[in-house]
C-alpha cells in the first residue's frame, strides 16, 4: 500500500513539473513569436527605406546637385572598344 501512496506522489509531482516546463516553453515561444514579429516589420520598414534611397529619380538629383554631374553631350561620348 505505502508502495502504491508514493508512486501516486511521485506521479503527481511529475504531472506538477511537466505541466510547469510546458507553461514555461510556452511563455519563451510567445516571446519568440513577439520578437520575430518585431524583426518582421523591421525588416519590411528597411527595405521600405533601401528602395527610397535607390530610386532612380533620387540617385539623379544626388548626381546632379551633390556631386555636379550632367549627362555627357555627343561630343563629350567616347566609345571603347573590347579589342
Amino acid at each position: 500500500m505505502a508502495l502504491l501512496w508514493l508512486a501516486t506522489i511521485a506521479s503527481a509531482l511529475a504531472v506538477v513539473q511537466t505541466t510547469q516546463r510546458s507553461r514555461e516553453l510556452t511563455a519563451q515561444l510567445v516571446q519568440a513569436q513577439k520578437t520575430r514579429d518585431e524583426l518582421r516589420y523591421e525588416q519590411e520598414r528597411l527595405l521600405l527605406e533601401k528602395g527610397a534611397w535607390s530610386a532612380y529619380s533620387r540617385i539623379e538629383k544626388v548626381a546632379r546637385e551633390e556631386l555636379n554631374m550632367h549627362v555627357p553631350a555627343p561630343d563629350e561620348r567616347v566609345l571603347v572598344t573590347t579589342e
